[in-house]
């Protein structure tokens, strides 16, 4: 992406990552609903009582850096560096209705100039090749494939590894 032409420059002006707040979680409630988006995930959506109750723990865990994905000023997704089984890792989620216009490229990028912590992972369903693109985009690099087991939050299936170091 060349930052000097005049449509990047606009788009990254229209484009901005923000701290989550309880007023954002609604929304990306309501995105995390979505069958099309979960099952490109291999994801499940979580109830209501759930999805709040997860968010609260992650308000309360500074080892959380959430940020809301913002298009001309409104939520379209989210972004955040979490813990999971001791590895520092990225996760980001768009709304279906704003797939296919490289806000999840240009926000992954965003927020990887502002979290510096290296190395970082993320997964992604093997079948989730437009994941793939943009962690590979960014910088990150497939480490391999596993599979992943039936959980509450995920269903079974492959997982591609990757780490950006």
């Amino acid at each position: 992406m060349n930052p000097t032409t005049p449509s990047n420059r606009r788009d990254a002006l229209s484009l901005r990552l923000r701290p989550t707040s309880p007023a954002d979680l609604p929304a990306l409630f309501e995105f995390q609903t979505d069958p099309e988006s979960n099952q490109m995930a291999g994801t499940k959506p979580r109830s209501r009582e759930a999805f709040f109750a997860a968010w609260e723990k992650n308000f309360a865990d500074p080892g959380v850096n959430s940020r809301v994905i913002e298009l001309e000023g409104v939520v379209v997704g989210s972004i955040a560096r979490f813990q999971a089984e001791g590895r520092d890792c990225v996760g980001y989620w768009i709304a279906r209705t704003h797939w296919g216009k490289g806000i999840a490229s240009r926000a992954l990028a965003m927020f990887l100039a502002e979290e510096t912590r290296r190395p970082l992972h993320a997964t992604a369903a093997r079948t989730n090749t437009t994941s793939h693109r943009i962690l590979e985009k960014c910088g990150f690099r497939c480490t391999g494939f596993r599979m992943g087991e039936e959980t509450d939050r995920f269903v079974a299936r492959e997982i591609a590894d990757f780490v950006l170091e």
